[in-house]
């Protein structure tokens, strides 16, 4: 689990949350205006969640698992130990 919150903090990580977060807004949004339905404005909204995450450095599901939910600090805390020299 930690691989995944390792990339989850790294740039990568950040950049594909706010691509995500922003194809489900378009798509919330073709939804919500075509058909009218209230599950396109859903997906509209959690789009969002994403989008922000992303933007702040932040983490939303860490904290479900013991850890930060700032990206700083999640970086920190899935940071391979270091080899040590003998």
């Amino acid at each position: 689990m930690d691989g995944l919150f390792q990339f989850l903090a790294s740039r990568a990580g950040r950049i594909t949350r706010i691509v995500i977060g922003a194809i489900l807004v378009i798509i919330g949004l073709a939804i919500g205006f075509s058909t009218d339905s209230l599950v396109g404005w859903i997906v509209t909204v959690v789009g969002v969640f994403p989008i922000v995450a992303g933007t702040f450095d932040l983490c939303l599901f860490a904290p479900f698992f013991g850890k930060s939910y700032k990206g700083a600090d999640l970086r920190i805390d899935t940071e391979p130990p270091a080899a040590t020299q003998e």
